[in-house]
């Protein structure tokens, strides 16, 4: 499998509950084979001004032929009126890691 065909989706939520139950949703529902959970500060601009905000990041790994499916999960199941959800390729990796990751989410 080319590195190019495994990404990491990313978005936050406001609860360390909401990611950590969106994140198991997603593995379990073989959308994602893993992802990682843990706090962020986000800065960032919102009804007029800027917000300041700890928040939980969730990085999803999974195929790239996986990332709209598991974007608009990531839709249906937020409670944020714009959540992030924002895709990027992995460019480099170990092969035993993008097998596995291929392995845990095929059909």
């Amino acid at each position: 499998m080319a590195n190019r065909e495994v990404i990491v989706v990313t978005t936050t939520h406001d609860s360390e509950d909401k990611a950590r139950e969106l994140a198991a949703k997603a593995v379990r529902g073989r959308l994602a084979a893993c992802a990682q959970v843990y706090p962020v500060r986000s800065v960032y601009w919102w009804d007029g001004e800027v917000q300041d905000a700890a928040e939980w990041r969730v990085d999803f790994k999974t195929r790239a032929d996986l990332g709209e499916r598991l974007a608009v999960f990531i839709g249906e199941q937020h409670d944020y009126e714009t959540p992030e959800v924002v895709g990027v390729p992995v460019v480099t990796g170990s092969r035993a890691y993008l097998d596995w990751v291929a392995a845990e989410t095929a059909a």
